[in-house]
């Protein structure tokens, strides 16, 4: 299957983004790979090579602004356009209480979460708009952009602000056919909650895996996340079929979240 759509996506080596990554190349989307881990990137990207996918891969900062750049310059470099810019990267930070919280974390959190959508947002919207023909921007948020969680308000605080980014931006951006739209994961067995789990037995006293034990009970479907779960729906709002939806942060979290 060959498809003439060409997307980035940011934070793709590995975990969810590794997963649309995938999902996209192997409906024949020519993919940009990105990642700040060059190491883990490369072997994605080999990975991807072995399967025939068309593939490019980049590493990049999410907190740098060029970076962004850079990722839309080669994907047109190497395939002539950009299609779907899917803002994917992102950091869990600290588990602490409120009173607690270091800034420094705070800054680490919001450049990366909230920053690297921004500029995500900006390098994209430039280029879609110079093309002319629309194009579809994505973001990742999360549960925790509906609904706060304790003892992850900066975490929390980053993803409630990439949906006003999407809102925003999908204003903005509607006169020129550009999409912007967020997926809202919840809770996945990745690498991610392999590191809050850790952090929750240092702060809660629980044993390994309980936390993450804890929290998925709640899942109406009765079990974790998996890569295909977020990739389905991110490939869905990346298609030609999604595009009367603009402006939504849309949960894929099992039922745990109900708005």
């Amino acid at each position: 299957m060959s498809l003439d759509r060409v997307a980035v996506i940011t934070g793709s080596a590995q975990g969810l983004g590794k997963g649309i990554a995938e999902k996209l190349a192997g409906q024949g989307y020519k993919v940009v790979l990105s990642d700040i881990n060059e190491e883990v990137l490369n072997e994605t990207f080999e990975e991807f090579k072995g399967k025939d996918y068309e593939v490019s891969a980049l590493k990049a900062d999410v907190t740098n602004q060029q970076d962004h750049i850079s990722l839309v310059d080669h994907a047109v470099e190497k395939f002539g356009k950009l299609d779907v810019y899917i803002n994917n990267a992102g950091v869990e930070g600290e588990v602490e209480q409120m009173t607690e919280i270091d800034p420094k974390n705070v800054d680490f959190v919001l450049d990366v979460n909230v920053k690297g959508v921004l500029f995500g947002i900006q390098a994209a919207a430039k280029q879609l708009k110079k093309q002319g023909h629309g194009g579809t921007i994505i973001n990742a948020a999360s549960i925790a952009g509906h609904e706060g969680f304790d003892f992850l308000a900066t975490y929390s605080a980053s993803k409630f602000a990439v949906r006003g980014l999407t809102q925003v931006a999908s204003k903005e951006l509607a006169k020129d056919k550009i999409t912007v739209n967020a997926y809202c994961p919840g809770i996945a067995a990745t690498g991610m909650w392999d590191r809050l789990d850790e952090k929750f037995m240092e702060i809660l006293g629980t044993e390994k895996g309980e936390a993450l034990e804890q929290y998925s009970s709640s899942i109406s479907l009765g079990r974790t996340q998996e890569p295909r779960d977020v990739a389905n729906l991110v490939s869905f709002l990346a298609s030609e079929e999604a595009d009367y939806i603009t402006g939504q942060s849309i949960l894929t979290d099992g039922g745990m979240i109900y708005r």
